[in-house]
């Protein structure tokens, strides 16, 4: 029974693929948007969020046509660089079964990769203002912060030790 659902849900989730992959998500109700989502690959769900959040930004900071090609790029560009640098930094770890040595070396490094971080967006805000005035970059890494809230929110939280204390992955 169990091979005969996952056969069905197989097919199933190629004939969506296979039918249509431009959605009109606004006459979707969330039931349905939510199925179409579950039905993608990996892949498929990253490059939507990507889609999604890019259509987002210029909405919101109301991009000018003719710039919003190279802004997309350099937003993305931007991304793509601050994921790399905070993926130098390995929070998967328990300070309670830290050494004081060892302890003492995370947290310099995190303090390294927050300066990091820090000096890239700088970088990019410099750039940016090369195709936007400085008022939508602002209110871009607002919207960044936002949304980073936004989704913290809707994150579920990891209890690792006994005091009950919720820890972020």
């Amino acid at each position: 029974m169990k091979k005969i659902l996952f056969t069905f849900f197989i097919i199933y989730g190629f004939g969506l693929n296979a039918q249509r992959t431009d959605y009109d998500w606004k006459k979707m109700d969330p039931k349905q948007r939510k199925e179409v989502i579950n039905n993608l690959s990996p892949e498929e769900r990253k490059e939507l969020l990507k889609k999604f959040r890019n259509n987002m930004i210029m909405d919101n900071l109301n991009i000018d046509p003719g710039d919003k090609a190279e802004f997309t790029q350099l937003y993305n560009e931007y991304l793509e660089s601050q994921k790399q640098i905070k993926s130098q930094f390995d929070p998967g770890f328990n300070p309670e079964t830290l050494s004081d040595d060892e302890a003492k070396a995370k947290l310099q490094q995190s303090f390294e990769i927050g300066q990091k971080l820090l000096d890239n967006r700088k970088k990019y805000a410099d750039k940016m203002q090369q195709i936007i005035p400085c008022q939508k970059v602002l209110k871009l890494f607002q919207s960044e912060g936002m949304m980073r809230d936004k989704m913290n929110e809707r994150k579920p939280h990891i209890h690792n030790n006994t005091s009950g204390t919720k820890q972020n992955p």
